[in-house]
């Protein structure tokens, strides 16, 4: 049962479906270009591979190919980072996103801080229930067979941390061997979010990547 059901999907497999529906059924597009992020990186591969000609430009952040080694120890990582947090009073993102240093910890707060500027249509807070299933989606996708990524061929883009507790930072470097002609960008001292703590520099990049 997918999330056009109402909800998450219990693989990335029919989130990436899902997506293909609203994508060109709801939105009524035939060609877009993709950001994503840590499980939304790994759905937009599920999607490339299955509709690569759906996909001008793709950016991958904190994110790795199915079947990457380490990728299923998700569960685990980030359920250990939001007790830490709890017990720190912190945000869990600051946990599972920065590194635990005075960089780090700057980083994260200033982070969690920029998430406030937005204040009209926000995300509503996801479920317990849905959280435990993208989890387990998560999972699934690192204990699969890998996909077979030289079908994607458009211009990417790949970035993150060089300290990535939750999807290992060697599988950035992997995906840029496996997709050919993709670019990738490891920032320093920096974990899951490497992206949102060098945003400056990351952000002009991106946008240029993507208009050019």
């Amino acid at each position: 049962m997918g999330a056009s059901s109402g909800q998450v999907p219990d693989t990335l497999e029919e989130a990436a479906a899902d997506a293909y529906r609203f994508i060109t059924l709801g939105l009524g597009f035939d060609k877009i270009d993709v950001f994503s992020f840590s499980m939304g990186g790994m759905i937009a591969q599920d999607l490339v591979v299955a509709h690569p000609d759906l996909v001008r430009k793709l950016v991958l952040t904190g994110t790795g190919p199915r079947g990457g080694k380490d990728i299923d120890k998700v569960v685990g990582t980030t359920y250990w980072d939001i007790l830490r947090s709890v017990v720190a009073r912190s945000d869990p993102k600051e946990f599972l996103f920065f590194n635990r240093d005075k960089v780090g910890k700057q980083a994260g707060k200033a982070f969690v801080e920029r998430l406030k500027e937005r204040t009209v249509d926000r995300d509503k807070p996801m479920s317990n229930k849905g959280f435990s299933r993208q989890l387990k989606a998560i999972q699934r996708y690192g204990r699969s067979g890998p996909s077979d990524l030289s079908v994607i061929t458009v211009p990417t883009l790949i970035a993150n941390g060089d300290n990535d507790r939750m999807v290992p930072s060697v599988l950035s470097e992997d995906l840029h061997q496996r997709i050919t002609g993709s670019e990738l960008i490891i920032y320093p001292n920096s974990g899951h979010g490497g992206v949102f703590q060098y945003w400056e520099k990351f952000a002009p990049i991106a946008a240029k990547f993507l208009t050019n």
